[in-house]
């Protein structure tokens, strides 16, 4: 399991940071998405594009992209859906009604609302489903859903330090791009933000 986190890992330095930086540019929050396939092999990627639309959450961008080039959605199962941030229930009935198995986010409900100043995930849980502090069930009939930092805690010492030097940069990175979505959504259109 070690390659599959490192290559996870990877994937957030090398392709969904970059592309988030361009988009909080626009004035988009920090949320971004990929799909891979069982051989961690990137199918398509996205990030939030909400100055466009209020419902283009990263993940949703990510599953418009996968539609929109044809991939058969019968094949969801067989592909494992990644998101930088634990889905809102916008996101999760998505990809529920897409048919993923396997979700996997890097960042938890918590610091999505106390380290990105973003709370709304939270508090529509809570008002709209009462479900408190983001506890909803996370193994179901329809998907598994798994903290990529709680999965790696899983793993053998020497695994988890060669990790965390990679896992300390993304946490770095995504501080920096919070920082500039909050200098910057004063201006933005979006209407949560």
């Amino acid at each position: 399991m070690y390659k599959f986190y490192d290559q996870l890992l990877n994937l957030f330095l090398v392709k969904l940071i970059p592309q988030s930086k361009k988009s909080i540019k626009k004035g988009n929050k920090i949320f971004s998405g990929a799909i891979i396939n069982k051989k961690n092999q990137i199918i398509t990627l996205g990030t939030n594009n909400e100055t466009l639309n209020p419902l283009f959450h990263g993940e949703i961008v990510t599953l418009n992209q996968y539609f929109k080039n044809k991939y058969n959605y019968r094949n969801t199962k067989d592909y494992i859906f990644i998101s930088s941030h634990e889905p809102c229930s916008l996101c999760l009935s998505a990809i529920t009604w897409s048919g993923f198995k396997k979700i996997y986010y890097f960042f938890p409900y918590s610091d999505t609302k106390n380290k990105f100043k973003i709370p709304h995930d939270l508090k529509i849980l809570k008002e709209v489903f009462k479900i408190s502090d983001g506890n909803y069930n996370k193994s179901n009939k329809y998907w598994n859903s798994y903290s990529i930092l709680d999965e790696i805690k899983k793993l053998k010492n020497d695994e988890i330090i060669k990790l965390e030097k990679k896992i300390k940069i993304i946490n770095k990175e995504y501080k920096y791009l919070s920082k500039l979505y909050q200098d910057n959504k004063k201006i933005n259109i979006i209407p949560l933000k």
